[in-house]
């Protein structure tokens, strides 16, 4: 039997995963710029099987060393404690100065770790996620890789996105399943807004709310906060900010002399 064998023999299950995960923490120093390297060394899904990290070190690219605090809803491992969390360690290893939070229905408190949080709760119990953002401060950026149900995803965009800091990034991962019946998607009605694509589609004129012509408009608060939106295949991202460009043209959404 070899020392490696002896060693592993002497450790009990839960620290030999806490080693291994540390192990991956330490190889991904030596790739800080390549997000795709780190999630292929953390084991996250969202390199490999998705093509998200291109996207992701596209958008994030100048929050890397700044003192973010990041939200992820879903950990991932089902309701196995000791198993999960693997994007949460890729975004630990790509922003070193950053606080990576994250909430799961199960218990993940095992995965815990020096700058990394995890609350037990559900994405649509709003008291739950007042309680968590009360405790952590304005989020810079929010990624929803939950229960991907349509309902959920919209109603979390609701309550969250208004709690984004200005500058922030809301990113929403898996959303095919707009289109699937059995998680509230809809495949013959693209218009539907009770589907993420649905919804999120029917944001897009909120950008150019100054160019609308009705007398009296009122502003909505996607009107004055979503400034930019950038779909890909299978997510979502939706950039805060003050959205107060005017219309070259359009006064008060009226034509001029009318």
């Amino acid at each position: 039997m070899s020392f490696i064998d002896v060693f592993k023999d002497k450790l009990s299950y839960q620290k030999r995963l806490k080693l291994k995960y540390k192990l991956r923490h330490f190889r991904a120093m030596w790739f800080p710029f390549n997000l795709s390297r780190m999630a292929l060394i953390h084991k996250t899904d969202k390199y490999g099987k998705h093509f998200y990290t291109p996207h992701y070190q596209s958008h994030f690219k100048n929050f890397k060393f700044k003192n973010n605090n990041i939200l992820e809803i879903g950990v991932g491992g089902y309701e196995d404690p000791y198993t999960g969390g693997n994007s949460l360690r890729m975004w630990k290893s790509y922003f070193p100065f950053s606080k990576i939070y994250s909430l799961d229905i199960h218990d993940k408190s095992f995965l815990q770790e020096k700058r990394i949080k995890i609350f037990k709760g559900s994405q649509v119990d709003f008291k739950f996620l007042d309680d968590v953002i009360k405790e952590i401060g304005e989020v810079d950026l929010i990624i929803d890789d939950g229960s991907h149900i349509n309902k959920h995803v919209i109603e979390t965009f609701e309550y969250l996105f208004p709690r984004l800091k200005k500058g922030g990034i809301y990113v929403i991962e898996d959303t095919q399943t707009s289109y699937w019946k059995d998680y509230g998607g809809n495949s013959t009605n693209f218009d539907d807004k009770t589907t993420i694509y649905g919804f999120f589609k029917s944001l897009i004129d909120s950008l150019n709310n100054e160019e609308f012509i009705i007398d009296n408009y009122q502003k909505t608060y996607y009107d004055k906060h979503i400034i930019s939106m950038h779909f890909y295949h299978n997510m979502i991202f939706i950039y805060k900010g003050d959205n107060n460009e005017v219309s070259n043209y359009i006064v008060k959404n009226k034509k001029p002399n009318e």
